[in-house]
């Protein structure tokens, strides 16, 4: 897999994919992250990439033509399955779509700044639009690293254990039931019980009615 992510400020990116679970993804070769800077594609010496909004109101807005440039130019040398546009309005993340991603060659991700992108790029450029929560960030990189984490570690090969994302959270539209390790008793705080005795079926079984009652518990709206 691939992805390649439009910036401003692409720094802001280096961090997040240099180290643990991404570094190892993209040093296997399983996963590839690129990042472009918006403003090498800027056509005058300031390398501007926004602009005043019209008619009037407080900041400013991602000029098309950089945009446009950078894209046109990306897709002229390979084909992407979605060009993204992380926003707050956009459809809600959830690892369902994380799923979906994973299973895709070529994905092109656009942050936003300011106020936004002029609205001709979402028209004519992009093919689906993201947000990572109901709240609003100061650029879209961080949901960008957010999309691109959940994507490349369920693609396979990506974690040691492959059936651990399997039972992450959300994945059977639940929470993950609770977990320990050692030791057994602490300040005599135990374990429970059926995780020490070794029986697969009933610890499969706890652990499935723990997922359950945690989801009521704390996240009613998955189970209805």
């Amino acid at each position: 897999m691939r992805i390649d992510i439009i910036s401003v400020v692409p720094e802001l990116l280096e961090s997040p994919f240099s180290h643990s679970i991404m570094k190892r993804a993209q040093q296997k070769g399983l996963a590839e992250v690129h990042l472009v800077n918006l403003r090498d594609y800027a056509h005058d010496k300031h390398r501007t990439v926004d602009d005043y909004a019209f008619g009037g109101g407080a900041g400013m807005v991602m000029k098309i033509e950089p945009i446009a440039a950078c894209i046109e130019d990306l897709k002229s040398k390979r084909h992407y399955d979605e060009i993204i546009y992380m926003s707050p309005d956009g459809e809600q993340f959830s690892q369902a779509i994380a799923n979906r991603l994973s299973s895709l060659e070529n994905i092109l991700i656009l942050c936003g700044h300011y106020k936004g992108v002029d609205e001709r790029v979402r028209e004519h450029f992009i093919t689906r639009e993201i947000s990572v929560g109901d709240y609003v960030l100061s650029g879209g990189e961080l949901a960008a690293a957010v999309v691109s984490d959940a994507v490349i570690r369920l693609i396979p090969g990506v974690l040691n254990d492959e059936t651990s994302a399997l039972s992450d959270s959300f994945q059977d539209n639940l929470l993950a039931p609770p977990v320990y390790t050692r030791p057994a008793e602490f300040r005599g705080w135990k374990v429970p019980e059926v995780l020490l005795s070794g029986h697969e079926a009933n610890i499969h079984h706890w652990r499935h009615e723990q997922a359950i009652q945690r989801t009521r518990q704390r996240r009613p709206g998955l189970i209805e």
